[in-house]
């Protein structure tokens, strides 16, 4: 089974068949630092499916036009930027081109799907399947239907994302933010009062996440640690809710997210970043190992 991989523009097609068939793109890939990156994850034993990084390279090809790539589609996945007229406009031309049985999927991290499949024909087809950030190694895609999305739609999605190596999860109904976001924003939000107040410094404020919260995080979600941390839920309520509502009734309105604020945490961040062109490179390429050794760890101790 082959690789796929999402990027911020263009869009591919899956054709009918096994995942790893030909995969026609509106775009020119796969470019040089592309390859580079499927040659470097061979030979750390990361990449993903059964094919060699050259013979999952040889499967995709560019095409000039989206009529052309449509042809012999079962699933397109649109990536083009965060615009909502620049979607619709996609969706629009799929939709006149496209038979009942393709399903049109949209990367979206915010835009809601009542508005981005308004007035589509096959709606009943749309969903939006959100990957993470990067979505090689952090394998969480969340699904998140139009109120119209026919339940085999996401059926299909949910069985494909699995295929492919992704951990597919369903929104039951759409919200701004979907689930992620709206639980990052969450953490933003309170991190960005915490610093804003002198309360902490950023760099002590990122070390509570990353050697504290963040270490469980990796393997259990809030929940299960809620259930995990008395003896189960129920319990949890009873011991802890009251302190927590104390806690959450003290917190501020949505930040400003001030300039001032935003260079008091801008120059922390550079002390150990520099927010230059090559050090933020070089640690992107350290955080994306880390989240490949992490990913091979999970696959080892998390019971299946």
């Amino acid at each position: 089974m082959g690789h796929l991989v999402n990027h911020l523009s263009g869009c591919f097609l899956l054709r009918r068949g096994i995942v790893g068939n030909s995969i026609p793109w509106v775009t020119s890939w796969p470019s040089r630092n592309q390859r580079k990156e499927m040659k470097l994850l061979e030979q750390a034993g990361a990449l993903k499916g059964s094919l060699s990084a050259e013979e999952q390279l040889s499967l995709i090809s560019g095409c000039p036009n989206i009529q052309e790539a449509v042809e012999g589609a079962m699933h397109i996945q649109e990536c083009v930027p965060e615009d909502l007229e620049l979607k619709k406009k996609i969706f629009a031309q799929l939709d006149s081109i496209v038979d009942d049985r393709v399903i049109l999927s949209s990367s979206t991290s915010c835009l809601m799907p009542s508005k981005l499949f308004a007035g589509l024909v096959h709606v009943k087809q749309c969903i939006v399947a959100h990957p993470v950030n990067p979505p090689y190694y952090i394998p969480l895609v969340e699904l998140v239907p139009h109120p119209e999305t026919a339940p085999t739609t996401v059926d299909r999605t949910h069985a494909l994302m699995k295929k492919i190596g992704q951990c597919p999860m369903r929104v039951q109904k759409e919200v701004a933010g979907f689930v992620l976001n709206r639980l990052q924003y969450a953490i933003i939000s309170e991190a960005w009062r915490l610093v804003e107040e002198g309360i902490v410094s950023p760099s002590d404020l990122d070390l509570v996440m990353s050697e504290g919260l963040g270490m469980r995080y990796a393997f259990i979600g809030p929940l299960e640690t809620m259930h995990l941390n008395a003896e189960g839920m129920l319990s949890y309520c009873d011991r802890y809710s009251e302190g927590m509502k104390h806690v959450l009734k003290t917190f501020g309105p949505i930040p400003e997210f001030s300039r001032a604020t935003a260079e008091k945490v801008n120059q922390d961040m550079c002390v150990k970043v520099p927010d230059d062109p090559e050090h933020l490179a070089a640690r992107r390429q350290w955080r994306d190992e880390c989240l490949m050794r992490l990913a091979k760890l999970k696959s080892q101790v998390q019971p299946q």
